[in-house]
């Protein structure tokens, strides 16, 4: 039976008095990788926010426990520390800050070689890009290759990847792969947020989210054959409050 890192229970949110998360209840398994997918305005990206403890992502009701422990109204930068951690869907520039400086920043081994390692488990030639500069001369690919070597040398304990495909090219997707097997074997957990097919495939389990409710989870082949052939446009406004 695998342990649970992440339990959330009966989360709701609003925003401007609009109930954006409705009762969302979803238990993440150390050492795997998850996916929550769902068409846009499913609610995915909020409950991210939300479960990172960021600004304004308050819930009304519900409780979020990582490793245990009840974090629903621990600050984000001691949820960082406790091991959780967020990549966003569009990653940040820090114009005049080196590629080395950013991805040591936050790591707990600071040293050169570190730096390095990480480089070429994104796939990044570490002669190449250590010394450019975190801004727009670098692709959206790159800069999420990046990011993402930032955070692996936080060591964190649950990766939250919002959209991971969004803004790159197949090559870049392909090598992201790769280091999501990666952080697997290392014991790292990972959980997707997605509305890709492709990028739902990576995971050994998924959460089916539509309207801001978790409406199906289980084998990711079964999530995808539903979500793929059985998903279809619907009026949101006028989704009921009962289980689908």
């Amino acid at each position: 039976m695998s342990k649970s890192i992440l339990q959330i229970e009966n989360l709701y949110l609003k925003f401007h008095d609009k109930e954006i998360l409705r009762g969302i209840n979803i238990e993440i398994w150390e050492g795997h990788i998850h996916a929550i997918i769902g068409p846009n305005g499913a609610g995915k990206s909020t409950l991210v926010s939300t479960i990172m403890g960021l600004p304004g992502y308050n819930p009304e009701k519900g409780k979020i426990f990582f490793l245990g422990e009840d974090i629903t109204n621990t600050p984000i930068y001691d949820r960082a520390k406790k091991g959780l951690t967020l990549a966003w869907q569009e990653p940040a520039r820090f114009e005049g800050l080196s590629v080395k400086k950013f991805i040591l920043t936050g790591a707990k081994n600071k040293c050169h070689k570190k730096a390095e390692e990480v480089l070429e488990m994104v796939g990044l030639e570490p002669g190449k890009y250590l010394d450019r500069a975190v801004d727009k001369t670098l692709s959206g690919g790159e800069r999420k290759r990046i990011e993402l070597a930032s955070i692996i040398t936080m060591e964190p304990k649950l990766i939250l990847l919002d959209e991971p495909d969004s803004g790159i090219d197949i090559d870049a997707l392909q090598k992201i792969f790769t280091l999501l097997q990666q952080l697997k074997q290392q014991g790292i957990t990972v959980a997707l947020i997605t509305h890709s097919l492709s990028v739902l495939k990576q995971a050994d389990h998924a959460f089916l989210m539509c309207c801001g409710k978790v409406l199906d989870k289980g084998n990711v082949d079964r999530i995808a054959s539903y979500f793929q052939n059985k998903c279809i446009p619907c009026n949101h406004g006028k989704l009921q409050d009962e289980s689908i």
